[in-house]
């Protein structure tokens, strides 16, 4: 008999799904508690495929990004990967409202994830922010010194 093969640190095992998130879900935002108090584990943090779109959306607390997918005109979008037991995938998708909703992301290495998506209907009020590569950049171009230095730009 072999041994069962050890996973990488960033590897999803047997009884996990890798999950990814773009904005309020992420590390040290006010939706990561979501995930911990699942047992989800944090794998990586990379981007997305370059065929996607970051929207702040309307609506909010917490403010929340929608990510879609688009024919042209998409850019990477930086994000990160959590490992959620199968178990907990089912009541942590329960929790997600619309217009969000989970799909397949396709990241930068070429790999498929499910992952936060948002339904067109969503981008209504909502801003472009896609040219910031990501949610944290955007918020920190909300602080007062972000907001100075893009005013600078």
């Amino acid at each position: 008999t072999r041994p069962a093969p050890l996973l990488a640190a960033n590897d999803a095992g047997p009884d996990e799904i890798a999950v990814a998130v773009c904005g309020a879900h992420m590390s040290g935002l006010p939706l990561n508690r979501e995930l911990t108090a699942r047992g989800a584990r944090f794998l990586k943090s990379c981007a997305t495929a370059p065929v996607y779109g970051l929207h702040a959306l309307a609506g909010g607390p917490p403010a929340r990004p929608g990510l879609v997918r688009r024919a042209v005109g998409g850019a990477a979008v930086a994000l990160e990967v959590w490992a959620l037991p199968k178990e907990r995938f089912g009541d942590f998708i329960g929790g997600v409202p619309s217009p969000l909703c989970i799909g397949s992301v396709a990241l930068d290495d070429g790999s498929l994830v499910k992952g936060f998506l948002c339904e067109s209907q969503g981008l209504a009020g909502s801003a472009d922010i896609t040219g910031f590569g990501g949610w944290r950049a955007y918020l920190e171009s909300r602080t007062p010194a972000g907001e100075a230095v893009a005013r600078a730009v």
